[in-house]
C-alpha cells in the first residue's frame, strides 16, 4: 500500500482522537484568553503540545504501518501461515481473532465433510464403472457374432457408451487429491498402436484411411493418461471426419494428429479446452459433451505435457501434444 494511502487510512481510523485534541486545544485557548494571559504564553503552550503530539503520532504511525505490513505478509502467504496470526493488541483485535478461529473451525469441518462425500462418490462411480463394463463387454461379444451393417452400427454406439463411462471415472480421478499417475519411460509407438487398435472398427466402419509413421522414441509420461489424451483426440477426429484420412506423426517428441474433418470455427478455438464447451460443431451435431478435450488438457497439464490445436473450417484440424517433460524426474 502506498504511503499517502496509509496516512489517509491512519487519519480515518483515528479521526475522533484528532478531533478531540483540536477541541481540547480550542477550549484551553479560549480559557487562557478569558484570563487575559499573554499571547506568547498561549503560543508557547500550543507549540509544546504540537511537538509532543508530533513525536507521539510519528511513533504511533510507525507501529501502525508495521502491524499493517505484518498483516499484509500473512495475507500474501495465508495458505502456509494460517496458524501464525499475530497476538491481539486491542479488544477489537481479540474479538476479530476469535471470529477468525470460529470461521476456521467451520471451514475445516465443511472441508472434511466435502472430502468424505467426494471420496464416497468416487468409490461409488468407480464401482459403477467396473460393474457396467460387464454388460457392455457381453453386448459387444454378442454383436461381433454377426457381421451386418446394423450390428456394426450398434457396435459403434456401444463403443461410444464405453468411452463415456471411462470419461466419468477419469473426471473424478483428475479432480481428486490422490495420485493416480505412474511416471516412467514408455515406448511411445506401443501406446499409439494400442490406441489405434482400439479405434480400428471405427476407421473401418466410416472408411477413413489411417496414416501412421512408427517411431522408436521413448517418453517420460504415464501410459494410461497419455493413452486417454490420444483416445479423446482420435475420438473427435473420427467423429467429425466423414471422408479422407487421419494422420499421426511424431517429430521431435511432438505428437501430431491431423484429420480432414469439418474443422473448428476460429471463434471456438480459444475455448475448446474449457469445461462443457461444445462449440458450433457440438451444438450443430449434438454429439459433444464438452468434457473430452477439457479432461485431456487437464491430464496433459498434470503430465507436464502441452496440448494445442490448429484448424481450418472445411479442411480439418491438427492437434499437437508436446511430450517434452523437462520438469519431471523419475524417483
Amino acid at each position: 500500500m502506498k504511503m499517502h494511502i496509509k496516512i489517509w487510512k491512519y487519519i480515518q481510523q483515528y479521526k475522533y482522537t484528532v478531533f478531540l485534541f483540536l477541541v481540547f486545544t480550542l477550549i484551553f485557548t479560549i480559557i487562557f484568553s478569558l484570563y487575559s494571559l499573554e499571547t506568547e504564553a498561549i503560543l508557547y503552550a500550543c507549540i509544546l503540545c504540537l511537538i509532543v503530539l508530533s513525536v507521539i503520532v510519528s511513533v504511533h504511525f510507525y507501529y501502525f504501518c508495521k502491524r499493517h505490513n505484518e498483516r499484509e505478509h500473512i495475507l500474501n502467504n495465508i495458505s502456509i501461515m494460517t496458524e501464525s496470526l499475530p497476538e491481539p493488541k486491542t479488544l477489537a483485535e481479540s474479538d476479530y481473532l476469535e471470529i477468525i478461529e470460529k470461521l476456521r473451525e467451520i471451514n475445516n469441518l465443511n472441508a472434511r465433510i466435502y472430502r468424505n462425500e467426494r471420496s464416497e462418490s468416487i468409490d461409488y462411480y468407480t464401482t459403477w464403472v467396473h460393474q457396467i463394463k460387464t454388460p457392455i463387454s457381453a453386448m459387444s461379444m454378442i454383436l461381433q457374432g454377426e457381421d451386418t451393417d446394423e450390428h456394426r452400427e450398434l457396435s459403434s454406439e456401444l463403443f461410444r457408451i464405453e468411452q463415456y463411462v471411462e470419461m466419468i471415472l477419469c473426471y473424478f480421478r483428475l479432480d481428486s487429491n490422490s495420485s493416480d499417475f505412474v511416471f516412467k519411460q514408455y515406448n511411445l509407438d506401443k501406446i499409439i498402436r494400442n490406441t489405434i487398435r482400439k479405434f480400428a472398427p471405427q476407421f473401418i466402419r466410416k472408411r477413413i484411411k489411417l496414416q501412421y509413421e512408427p517411431t522408436n522414441i521413448t517418453v517420460l509420461t504415464d501410459e494410461k493418461w497419455l493413452s486417454f489424451i490420444i483416445e479423446q483426440i482420435l475420438s473427435n477426429a473420427v467423429k467429425y471426419t466423414e471422408t479422407g484420412k487421419i494422420t499421426i506423426t511424431v517429430q521431435d517428441k511432438i505428437l501430431q494428429i491431423q484429420d480432414t474433418g469439418i474443422g473448428i470455427a476460429a471463434e471456438d478455438l480459444p475455448r475448446i479446452f474449457e469445461k462443457n464447451f461444445t462449440g458450433y460443431n457440438g451444438r450443430a451435431n449434438k454429439k459433444s459433451t464438452g468434457l473430452g478435450l477439457y479432461l485431456s488438457k487437464k491430464a496433459a497439464d498434470k503430465l507436464s505435457h502441452k496440448i494445442s490445436v490448429e484448424s481450418t473450417i472445411g479442411k480439418g484440424s491438427v492437434f499437437y501434444v508436446d511430450l517434452h517433460s523437462d520438469k519431471l524426474e523419475i524417483e
